[in-house]
């Protein structure tokens, strides 16, 4: 989980203190996080093909470009929060049109969750810049339909990485298209590697190995762990302020999501 907020402080940390681009950012880290996971691959899989598909890389590009974009304006902690809240509400609103029924308690979690988000985002003087929070929210969709479209698959650690090698190039024509700069500086390289290769190659992999361990709602559980650490390295790292409306929206939100995965019929 730490591996996983720290994508969000490297981004803005990179973003705010450098001059790279957020599209060079974005190809950056999705190439140093293929290469990553399709060594490590490689070594675990034993001769076993490469898998995800190009829906699901598609996805995973959209989720990395959209993130990258958003931090220009969002602090780490109201990002990684956003990003948090419409993963999980882009899974169980799917799964309500797929026919999934809720259960009453799951309901009232859904719908503090909701309320928790719009009120983060309303207009006002501490609410994040709208732009910022709109592609935020659009990113943690793509990461939602990223996760719906993994849960099936039979090693998740070479479809991650299939997928990672898929979405080079897409990253790479949104680099030569917007691209702001044609030399990126080297501090910012090297934090958009720290994003790809470590946080996501290598937090990838620790997550995949630790995960038959862990029930579906401790794995569900855990993950809320996330924006509070982004949050927390934000204050420590960028020197960004945690605001009232920020910790009561935090509340709302992660508890609301707590209670949809705590309802959930079969759970005690």
């Amino acid at each position: 989980m730490i591996a996983f907020a720290a994508n969000s402080v490297l981004c803005r940390v990179a973003l705010t203190r450098t001059d790279i681009d957020p599209a060079v950012f974005t190809l950056v880290r999705i190439a140093s996080g293929a290469v990553t996971l399709a060594a490590i691959a490689a070594v675990a899989r034993r001769g076993r093909k490469m898998g995800g598909g190009w829906p699901a890389a598609f996805a995973l590009f959209a989720y990395a470009a959209a993130f990258s974009f958003a931090y220009l304006s969002l602090s780490a902690g109201a990002g990684a929060l956003i990003l948090f809240g419409a993963v999980q509400a882009t899974m169980v609103v799917t799964g309500i049109v797929r026919g999934e029924h809720l259960a009453p308690g799951q309901w009232l979690g859904l719908a503090v969750a909701i309320t928790g988000l719009v009120a983060l985002v309303a207009p006002g003087v501490s609410a994040p810049p709208l732009g910022g929070a709109a592609l935020m929210a659009a990113a943690g969709a793509a990461w939602g339909a990223y996760s719906i479209m993994g849960r099936r698959a039979a090693d998740p650690l070479a479809a991650t990485a299939g997928n990672f090698l898929r979405a080079v190039p897409m990253a790479l024509a949104l680099a030569v298209v917007a691209a702001g700069r044609a030399t990126p500086p080297a501090p910012g390289i090297l934090y958009a590697v720290a994003s790809g290769a470590a946080a996501s190659g290598l937090g990838y992999t620790i997550w995949y190995a630790a995960l038959p361990g862990l029930g579906a709602a401790e794995a569900a559980s855990v993950q809320l762990s996330v924006p509070v650490i982004a949050a927390l390295g934000g204050t420590i790292f960028l020197a960004e302020t945690i605001s009232v409306r920020l910790a009561l929206a935090a509340a709302a939100i992660l508890g609301g999501i707590a209670l949809v995965i705590a309802s959930r019929p079969g759970r005690r």
